[in-house]
């Protein structure tokens, strides 16, 4: 059998069966200060896929970055076939600055596959859309819910993608949501360049969420062993099947407030059910916030004053509802505890 050729990227050689970290120039801030594109390159000995993992396209979407630390710990990458490249801070300007944008204002999710001579955030999407994204097969992109919010742990699909719906089915995450793609997103650029991304959303903005962070990791790595990048020792199995929604609904606060949510993500509503309810600061003014159709709370506010039109929940429309409710509970109980330096 011939030996499996070195991954290039950037200006590095990885040899296969071995890992490196490789820096791969961005820009020079305003004090002198070099920024990089970090991208961890594990190089299998066996021929297999590509797949890279990608975190904090917005700087202030965290779990990502700690989902993508624990991944590169796991054990199954030790012998694994094909080659990961897991970038945990793609946005290294927000991830800095504890904010979701670029320092020139821009969201990096809109301006993909971007310039090698436009804006800030043009220049980098072009350099990690060429040096990341079009060297791979596929691609699983980590994000959470704004700061302040919190969602529970989910997938996003294209519409009518066979190959994503066969892997999410294999990450197993609680809900596995179709959503259309967005003009300038990663995932647009990704499918027309011919690689496919799925899109996980869990935890909130600057924020660790335990749950949140170990079912991403398991669900990594179950679509490496379902891609075979790896065996089967060392991969959680998923305890439920995902629940499937082909949309959803946002509920928003009838006025502006104090807002009390009596429902938490992962729970199940029907028609009638009272999600919450928002009063002013004297008591004597209430509005309850009401659902309108069966389904999953997928993600909701955590702030307790807000105006008319926030939103406030985030329901997945299905028939099953309650069904559903039970199978994401047993997500959660099946979880197993990490040793305590991996307590959050």
């Amino acid at each position: 059998m011939a030996k499996r050729k070195p991954f290039e990227i950037g200006s590095a050689t990885v040899a296969p069966g071995t890992r490196a970290r490789v820096d791969i120039p961005v820009s020079t801030l305003s004090n002198h200060t070099p920024v990089h594109l970090s991208v961890e390159v594990v190089h299998g000995k066996r021929a297999g896929p590509v797949m890279f993992v990608s975190a904090a396209i917005h700087g202030d979407e965290v779990i990502g970055v700690e989902i993508v630390r624990r991944l590169l710990r796991a054990a199954p990458l030790n012998s694994m076939a094909g080659t990961l490249l897991a970038v945990p801070i793609v946005n290294t300007f927000g991830f800095l600055n504890h904010s979701r944008y670029l320092p020139d204002r821009r969201d990096l999710n809109r301006v993909f596959p971007g310039l090698s001579e436009g804006s800030m955030a043009s220049q980098l999407a072009h350099i990690f859309m060429h040096e990341v994204v079009m060297r791979a097969d596929v691609g699983i992109d980590l994000h959470s819910a704004a700061i302040h919010r919190t969602n529970l742990p989910q997938l996003r699909l294209t519409p009518g993608n066979d190959r994503l719906e066969e892997l999410g089915r294999a990450f197993g995450a609680p809900v596995m949501m179709e959503s259309k793609l967005r003009d300038g997103s990663l995932r647009m650029a990704a499918e027309e360049a011919g690689v496919d991304v799925l899109l996980y959303e869990g935890g909130e903005g600057l924020r660790f969420d335990e749950f949140a962070a170990r079912a991403g990791v398991s669900g990594i790595l179950r679509v490496m062993r379902h891609l075979k990048m790896i065996g089967a020792k060392g991969v959680p199995r998923a305890k439920g099947q995902p629940v499937g929604a082909r949309s959803s609904s946002w509920y928003r606060a009838p006025r502006g407030g104090l807002f009390r949510g009596y429902l938490a993500v992962g729970d199940a509503v029907q028609p009638g059910t009272v999600l919450g309810a928002v009063a002013n600061a004297f008591g004597d003014i209430e509005n309850e916030v009401v659902a309108e159709e069966s389904g999953i709370i997928i993600g909701r506010t955590n702030m307790p004053v807000v105006y008319e039109g926030d939103a406030l929940f985030h329901v997945a429309e299905t028939s099953r509802a309650e069904a559903a409710a039970e199978g994401i509970s047993a997500h959660i109980d099946a979880v197993p505890l990490y040793d305590e330096d991996e307590i959050i």
